[in-house]
């Protein structure tokens, strides 16, 4: 299974994003420029130039048409894919940490940091709006989550049928909040370190967490019922679910900031594999440099794409003996 190795970025990546149909990926670094790539070959088809500070989140419209990324530069980009031209440039008033399509990409969200005395918000829009009204249009419903008395978002997704979205938060918190209304559905507490990730499953009955707490879970989506719990020695930085076998893979390692003094394998940098149901670890993939950052499963699940550290994407296509691998309990 020997990987392509994407080097695109100077700084290291932050998210990274497959699209629908998995021939493209779309990554994005704490570098100002978002890249993507063609997922078979590792040739990067582009990137879109216009932010001019670290971009912390990156999502792609169900058509391909349209890719939202959120930047550390107090905006929220929305690009045309097929030119790279930057179409609308949303202002926020402090950094905005995760944005995110609806499944009919006809409304997105972005959320912004509790930072220089402003609030932490989730905005959301109609992507018709946006279209008529420009760069001045206004969201069509705020939720003020410092109201609720909860840490900072810092990851989100929408869930099934776009009937709420799923925040995590930097206290340990998962909340679902009621895209027409605003109000609080549900909040459960299970991890003790900041939530960094949430990814769903291919059919949005379970979606995984990532936390800092070295431990990733898998959630019912409706009741956020902890239902799995996968532990590892390390901080868990991202977490995905496979689209076609019962396994999830779990990326993190050592803080970024202590990498130096230490040797790779002390870090434990690798991607580690677990069986979904029975919680054991069924194999590790080293490679990266430093933590593991983000992670995503091919769509087709035959095959998985990490960014790093370090600053490398590694996509890698698995063998035949993976899809015949069968565990025994």
């Amino acid at each position: 299974m020997k990987p392509l190795l994407l080097n695109g970025h100077s700084r290291a990546l932050t998210q990274i994003r497959y699209n629908a149909e998995g021939d493209l990926l779309f990554s994005a670094a704490k570098d100002d420029k978002p890249c993507v790539w063609y997922s078979h070959n590792g040739e990067r088809l582009g990137t879109f130039d216009g932010h001019k500070g670290a971009i912390w989140s990156i999502d792609v419209s169900y058509r391909s048409d349209l890719c939202l990324t959120g930047s550390a530069d107090n905006s929220c980009g929305v690009w045309d894919v097929s030119t790279g031209a930057l179409q609308y440039q949303l202002p926020t008033a402090s950094a905005v940490r995760t944005c995110n399509f609806s499944y009919d990409s006809n409304s997105f969200f972005y959320s912004t940091d509790r930072a220089m005395r402003q609030p932490c918000l989730i905005r959301i829009f109609d992507l018709a709006r946006v279209k008529q009204e420009g760069d001045s249009v206004q969201p069509r419903l705020v939720i003020d989550v410092d109201k609720q008395s909860m840490g900072k978002v810092t990851s989100a997704i929408w869930g099934p049928c776009d009937e709420y979205i799923l925040t995590g938060h930097e206290d340990g918190e998962i909340a679902q909040w009621d895209p027409k209304t605003g109000n609080l559905r549900k909040r459960t507490k299970n991890h003790t370190g900041a939530v960094v990730d949430l990814q769903p499953s291919a059919d949005f009955t379970a979606f995984i967490s990532a936390s800092k707490d070295t431990t990733a879970r898998l959630y019912e989506f409706d009741t956020l019922t902890p239902i799995k719990q996968y532990n590892t020695e390390r901080p868990v930085n991202s977490a995905s679910i496979s689209p076609r076998k019962e396994h999830v893979v779990l990326g993190g390692g050592q803080e970024a900031m202590s990498v130096t003094t230490t040797s790779g394998k002390a870090g434990k940098f690798d991607a580690r594999f677990f069986h979904m149901i029975f919680e054991e670890e069924l194999g590790r993939v080293k490679g990266h440099f430093g933590p593991i950052n983000t992670l995503a499963f091919h769509p087709s699940g035959r095959g998985y794409a990490s960014g790093g550290e370090d600053g490398y994407i590694r996509v890698h296509q698995f063998d035949q003996s993976y899809f015949d691998f069968e565990f025994e309990s």
